[in-house]
């Protein structure tokens, strides 16, 4: 009870940069007072189907947003670097694929429709025409991380308006200012504000609202442990798409090129300075060659740029709190303790910043080997055959994105197919994606696809109509 008495004294939330603890600015917080009646109005709008908004008005209120945010490209792009730590070059990126996620969005309305259903396969159903309609699932509730403060609420609030659903989102505490911004854009576009509200409030207040019974569906990018925590307390009935982390795998190959492999590596380790749900954290290589690619990637490490995002020539930012550098170091140094090499890194630069770190030879039962470190390490394991490394590969009860190096496409097509992870990258790094293709974890990883016409998809549901002839 005791965050919720102070949900009803908070007014403002004051947001700093991670680096240096430059005040940016503050958002107002709510009460629940606020959210129930937001929650009334969204029933309300839901239930009246006079007052949805059709299609072609949803159309014309993205394609306005994407330009819209054209127009503020750069601003936002020093918001999320400001706010999130991202290097600046990454957010100018995230805000590309911002304007993207957008546009996809409107797009893919078109293909909001539902089928026909053959009905006289058998006796029982002959003289009789059916067809689906697809109708928004109702309210939903979008909760949301800090690391892509942009894309992530745009991947969460604009599948939700495309759907034509009301939508109420809370991002994460560190990094409202983006999504205050995106949420102040759709309304300048024409978007009605009861059809979509930004919501920041305390944890215990967020809670209330997550698993009230308006709620028809719940989306939520952050950790496992509140994910799986919150879904286990949804109302009967409310939908969900959870996105957690993972502890990536990649798997290297004899015959990869591995000159060509180690930017690509070094990108995926320490884009964001690791603070990446599909980051690479566990590479895997041929024994008699993991010596050689750890110190590879180790003196690339070690030439990465650490400092406050907002400067152009910064490589790695900030992590997010000072307690994450705490956290990130108490994990090195037990791994180095108990027997791993350290090649670089494995200190703190200050308050918020930690070196890009390269560990040899972990051991398997140490947190940086089946705990996702979100933070700037990346660790290599020698194998000496590879069943065994895609054995270790699988091992842990997180699962998402993996990749395999080489040329052997019989090897491709094995670590493809034996890999437990919903996608797995040939000559590529862990942590790609675009916004079109499904996006989701497995076991503790997650629960249901995201990617915009997925979670298009999630956020409608189908009505077939059986009409007897």
């Amino acid at each position: 009870m005791a965050d919720l008495d102070k949900s009803k004294v908070a007014e403002k939330l004051d947001v700093f940069n991670p680096y240096d603890q430059t005040y940016l600015g503050s958002v107002s917080t709510v009460m629940w007072d606020d959210i129930d009646e937001y929650l009334t109005t969204s029933q309300q709008l839901f239930k009246d189907r006079q007052q949805w908004l059709p299609a072609f008005e949803r159309i014309n209120i993205l394609k306005k947003t994407a330009v819209l945010i054209s127009k503020r490209a750069d601003e936002l792009a020093l918001l999320i670097a400001s706010e999130g730590g991202k290097p600046l070059v990454d957010a100018r990126v995230e805000v590309t694929r911002a304007i993207d996620g957008v546009e996809l969005c409107a797009k893919e309305i078109a293909n909001l429709k539902g089928t026909q259903i053959p009905m006289d396969l058998t006796q029982a159903g002959a003289g009789r025409i059916a067809f689906t309609t697809k109708e928004p699932i109702g309210v939903v509730v979008a909760v949301s991380a800090f690391n892509h403060p942009l894309n992530l609420i745009v991947h969460q609030v604009a599948p939700a308006i495309a759907a034509g659903c009301p939508v109420l989102v809370k991002p994460a505490g560190d990094t409202p200012l983006s999504c205050k911004v995106f949420v102040d854009i759709l309304h300048e576009a024409g978007l009605p504000p009861q059809w979509c509200r930004f919501v920041m409030c305390e944890t215990a207040t967020s809670e209330r609202m997550i698993t009230d019974p308006r709620v028809a569906f719940f989306s939520f990018i952050g950790s496992a442990k509140i994910g799986w925590m919150l879904r286990s307390k949804l109302a009967p009935g409310t939908r969900c798409a959870l996105e957690h982390g993972g502890v990536a795998p990649v798997i290297i190959e004899k015959s990869a090129d591995i000159a060509a492999m180690i930017p690509s590596l070094l990108k995926g380790g320490f884009y964001h300075s690791g603070q990446v749900c599909v980051s690479v954290q566990r590479i895997f290589a041929p024994r008699a060659k993991a010596k050689a690619i750890a110190q590879m990637l180790a003196d690339g490490a070690a030439k990465l740029i650490v400092g406050n995002a907002i400067d152009e020539s910064t490589e790695c930012g900030p992590l997010i709190r000072p307690k994450e550098v705490d956290r990130v170091e108490a994990w090195v140094d037990e791994a180095v303790s108990a027997g791993a090499t350290l090649l670089t890194g494995g200190k703190r630069l200050g308050e918020t910043t930690y070196a890009p770190t390269v560990l040899l030879e972990p051991p398997v039962d140490a947190k940086v080997s089946n705990m996702e470190i979100f933070g700037p390490v990346v660790c290599v394991y020698g194998y000496d055959d590879i069943n065994q490394a895609i054995a270790q590969a699988n091992a842990l009860e997180f699962a998402f994105q993996a990749s395999v190096f080489t040329k052997n496409l019989d090897i491709a097509m094995k670590a493809i197919s034996e890999l437990e992870a919903t996608a797995v990258m040939v000559n590529d790094h862990s942590a790609f994606r675009v916004d079109w293709m499904p996006f989701a974890g497995r076991k503790h990883s997650g629960y249901n696809t995201g990617g915009i016409a997925y979670t298009m998809h999630d956020m409608s549901q189908d009505k077939m109509a059986v009409i007897k002839l």
